[in-house]
């Protein structure tokens, strides 16, 4: 059995300063052995830590579209930010990857997909992201779960992880895997658990992407 969080970011996101042996030892000690890595606009954090991790690593991106954020999975090389979502789903599928939405409906985030975009990419997408633990209250929390059960989508949970602390805190329990097909039917027989982030952990994501602008 397999305890995964998928969704993780490395210090080659723009927002986070997580090492590859920060991330590795934490995994370690919290008994996480799978995690999807999903830098911003880049694969190569997860292609890195996947060439030296001891546990399974999926490698992803989340991918800047105007309507939100994509995320690849089983990606084999960077897609660029900035194209229509469908633009990203084509070239997802060219490496013949799996498309999920990372925290669709998240009123307090403007990379997050809203309905009458998300919508219109329906029949193309894998998987929803049905629980981040960096999504904050004050909003309606269950309707990403709603969506992925309403259009019979698989559903996925991350940690959303930008601060070593982080990692865990959200994860899934699959069964073991092989390749894009058998993660997609894990997913179905998997059970997800955790709790949500403190708010405050969005003023680390912030504190880390000044930092690197002064750099």
């Amino acid at each position: 059995m397999l305890k995964a969080d998928l969704h993780i970011h490395t210090k080659y996101s723009m927002d986070s300063d997580n090492s590859m042996d920060d991330i590795i030892k934490r995994c370690l000690k919290l008994g996480i052995n799978c995690i999807s890595v999903c830098d911003h606009g880049t694969t190569d954090g997860a292609l890195k830590l996947k060439s030296i991790a001891p546990f399974k690593v999926i490698v992803s991106e989340e991918i800047l579209t105007p309507c939100g954020e994509i995320m690849g999975m089983f990606l084999k090389e960077n897609i660029p930010s900035n194209i229509s979502p469908e633009e990203a789903i084509r070239r997802i599928r060219e490496q013949d990857g799996l498309v999920c939405i990372p925290h669709p409906f998240d009123k307090y985030r403007g990379s997050a997909f809203q309905r009458e975009a998300l919508e219109t990419i329906v029949n193309n997408i894998d998987i929803i992201e049905v629980f981040n633990a960096r999504t904050l209250p004050f909003q309606n929390r269950k309707l990403a779960l709603e969506f992925a059960k309403k259009n019979n989508l698989r559903q996925s949970a991350g940690s959303d992880a930008h601060s070593i602390s982080e990692i865990g805190i959200v994860y899934v329990e699959i069964p073991e895997i092989n390749g894009k097909d058998e993660f997609l039917k894990a997913l179905e027989a998997g059970k997800i658990g955790g709790r949500f982030s403190s708010p405050f952990v969005h003023f680390l994501s912030v504190k880390n992407k000044l930092l690197k602008r002064l750099k």
